[in-house]
């Protein structure tokens, strides 16, 4: 029995983290939120553009720990499901002298802003200025332009004490709505200053991973609202690409209990698979960008066979200790 387990503990470890990865599972580490750390004050401006961009300021002030961090990181959504926004022009500054160099990684479904110094940690009070741009964030209705929009984001891990959002746009604003917390549990916003051109909502006591979300009517043609974008779904494949994914995974465990072909078997179906998976990904690249991969079922007809192979290949590994 002993023997048994250990052959079988490889390929199933290496089975288990493709599955994890073909399911989209890995997410970012969130940094280490703890309880001395606070955004005291977070303001932002949502201005609409006549050209239907709409231009984001934020100005956040964060305090540190005693001990000290390099910064601070937003995550600004891109994608919403099938529907992709641009997020562009990102740029940053501190009133306090921290840090403000600013860096962009993309991950499944946000832009990850990292704002400071990975060789500077900050301590105490700073502020930070973001601004960055976001396209095909209105949504074309039949008698009104809507946009939806979490003004802060649901990502920050720390409280915030309070927290101000500024809707200008270059129409009367007549159909303007806030709700604050989390999605699916969420309370009105605070309206606190009305204008012709802008709507004020405050809001305080938010706790970690609440935000603010605004929802904005404006009458057909008042600004150019181009069509929305949109890509894929992560999972495109039906149940044929499924069972072969299923299928593989009872291959692995066959495989732990009979003889294993020979290893260039295995290092050519992983090989194969490799190949199906690259081509589907070249495809949906192609057609519509960068991160815009989804699995179809050559992707995991492919990811079934480097299942496959791997478990031939750790299996023949473990036989040979």
């Amino acid at each position: 029995m002993p023997v048994v387990r250990g052959r079988f503990r490889g390929p199933a470890i290496v089975a288990g983290v493709l599955m994890l990865f073909s399911f989209g599972l890995a997410t970012p580490v969130a940094a280490d939120g703890r309880s001395r750390e606070h955004i005291p004050t977070y303001d932002v401006v949502l201005s609409i553009g006549v050209d239907g961009v709409l231009y984001v300021r934020e100005t956040i002030t964060y305090d540190f720990d005693e001990e000290g961090e390099h910064g601070i990181v937003r995550s600004v959504p891109f994608r919403h499901g099938d529907r992709v926004y641009d997020v562009r022009g990102v740029r940053s500054s501190s009133s306090t002298g921290a840090p403000s160099r600013v860096r962009t990684t993309k991950f499944l479904n946000n832009v990850r802003i990292s704002v400071g110094d990975r060789g500077r940690e900050v301590s105490g009070r700073q502020a930070y200025v973001l601004e960055y741009e976001v396209a095909w964030a209105f949504t074309p209705r039949d008698r009104h332009d809507e946009l939806v929009w979490d003004a802060l984001g649901t990502g920050w891990n720390v409280p915030i004490g309070h927290a101000a959002v500024r809707v200008v746009a270059p129409v009367p604003l007549r159909h303007v709505t806030c709700r604050a917390g989390v999605p699916g549990v969420t309370t009105r916003c605070l309206r606190d200053r009305d204008g012709p051109f802008a709507v004020d909502f405050v809001q305080g006591a938010l706790a970690p991973r609440e935000g603010m979300t605004v929802r904005v009517r404006l009458p057909k043609r008042a600004i150019a609202v181009p069509p929305p974008r949109y890509v894929p779904p992560r999972w495109t494949g039906d149940w044929t690409g499924t069972a072969l994914l299923t299928l593989s995974l009872a291959a692995v465990a066959l495989l732990a209990r009979r003889p294993a072909p020979p290893r260039q078997v295995g290092t050519g179906l992983g090989a194969a698979g490799f190949v199906l998976v690259v081509a589907d990904a070249v495809d949906d690249i192609a057609a519509h960008g960068p991160w815009a991969f989804s699995l179809g079922d050559r992707s995991l007809a492919g990811l079934a066979l480097v299942i496959v192979g791997v478990g031939i290949v750790c299996g023949r590994r473990h036989r040979m200790v």
